[in-house]
């Protein structure tokens, strides 16, 4: 499956194959979101595969909500890719959006 950033229903979505030939069109359309949004989350739990380029393209979309002041958050990430993360010492990195944060923004104020 191509790699493809879609609108879920309380965060957007990450699914596919994150590798060297399908990263770099996804880097464009990250920046276009992060430009637009204030907080953001993005779901990784549809990703079916990773290699770094997967992991360079979370960190770049990071740097640029950073730029743009968005607060940017990623969830589910997949084994694969927690792995390269801590074997690449950029685990600590990656915000990642507790369970318990998400019950919080769920719920009705």
């Amino acid at each position: 499956m191509a790699a493809q950033l879609s609108a879920g229903r309380d965060c957007w979505r990450l699914e596919g194959v994150l590798d060297f030939a399908s990263v770099p069109a996804l880097v464009a359309e990250g920046a276009a979101l992060v430009r637009t949004q204030p907080e953001l989350i993005i779901d990784l739990a549809g990703v079916e595969s990773t290699n770094s380029a997967g992991l360079a393209l979370l960190l770049e979309w990071l740097d640029l909500a950073r730029a743009q002041g968005c607060a940017l958050r990623y969830r589910h990430p997949p084994d694969a890719l927690c792995r390269i993360a801590a074997l690449s010492n950029a685990h600590s990195l990656l915000p990642l959006a507790s369970e318990a944060e998400l019950q919080v923004e769920r719920a009705p104020t």
